[in-house]
């Protein structure tokens, strides 16, 4: 999970700002999978950070959309 979140601000992928007035903060939950090789083996882990957008309106708290994902690999 911090190997996710350092890939997600080394990429520049969103800025820390202050919050607008009359304005909520979207909550947000960690998908967590194994990813295993054809024969069982752990192949990688993955972590995903997702925000739970059910709670936004589209064009007052965003835009446009995306899915950041990073691929972790264990030794």
């Amino acid at each position: 999970m911090n190997e996710e979140l350092k890939a997600l601000i080394e990429n520049h992928t969103w800025s820390i700002v202050s919050l607008l007035d009359g304005k909520k903060v979207v909550g947000y939950h960690w998908i967590f999978k194994i990813k295993f090789k054809s024969d069982g083996e752990v192949d990688w882990h993955k972590a995903r950070l997702i925000a739970q957008g059910f709670t936004q309106k589209f064009g007052i708290d965003y835009k446009e959309t995306f899915a950041p994902m990073a691929k972790m690999t264990t030794v």
